[in-house]
């Protein structure tokens, strides 16, 4: 969302800046891209399945995944050349940040004990989480979900530590363990524009 990208030119840089002391603005770290992926191995078995979770994957992203095929065939594990085995999408530029500032404010609430992700990256900057089903997201029906299906996430950035990764992510809104929780400007335009809504008066009925 366009009020996410203009929270880290205005406020997420310059935190960095202060924690971390670059001496060039262009090594203050950046979202570059989302993926989000999702195994279909068992429901390439009904040919409506994989329909149904490229329509899912299609509303809760804003886009269009592409379908993975196998490269090769192993029989032990009854694959088969060129059978889709999964979905994939990525998001860069407007989508990346409507997608993260939704997944943030609303679908991460939604998750059933939750408690924060865990704070640990790949060493290269990169961070991804893993989801046991699509519910939590409020774009799709869950009457018309028929079985539930996980999916990865990966956080692509341009930090080289982990721990620039994990600030990075967390000024931005994404909730980790342990870790003071940033509200971001989403939310905090919501309530301002509540606040700001005149109350209407109700006027009763005169009776004669």
């Amino acid at each position: 969302m366009d009020t996410l990208k203009k929270r880290y030119s205005r406020n997420v840089k310059p935190e960095l800046q202060a924690k971390f002391n670059y001496t060039n603005p262009m090594m203050i770290p950046a979202l570059k891209k989302v993926v989000i992926s999702m195994g279909i191995a068992e429901a390439t078995k009904d040919k409506n399945s994989v329909q149904d979770h490229i329509n899912e994957l299609t509303l809760l992203s804003g886009q269009k995944p592409i379908v993975t095929k196998a490269k090769k065939a192993i029989s032990n594990f009854k694959l088969r050349e060129d059978q889709p085995i999964g979905l994939k999408v990525t998001l860069r530029g407007n989508r990346m940040f409507d997608f993260l500032d939704r997944f943030c404010n609303i679908a991460c609430p939604r998750i059933r004990d939750f408690r924060g992700f865990s704070p640990k990256s790949d060493g290269r900057g990169n961070y991804s989480l893993g989801l046991e089903d699509q519910q939590m997201f409020p774009e799709l029906n869950l009457d018309a979900i028929k079985r539930p299906q996980g999916m990865n996430i990966t956080f692509v950035t341009s930090a080289l530590t982990d721990a620039e990764c994990i600030e990075l992510l967390r000024l931005l809104g994404l909730p980790f363990k342990d870790t003071p929780v940033v509200i971001t400007s989403m939310v905090k335009a919501t309530e301002q524009a509540v606040k700001k809504e005149p109350k209407k008066e109700v006027q009763g009925k005169k009776h004669v």
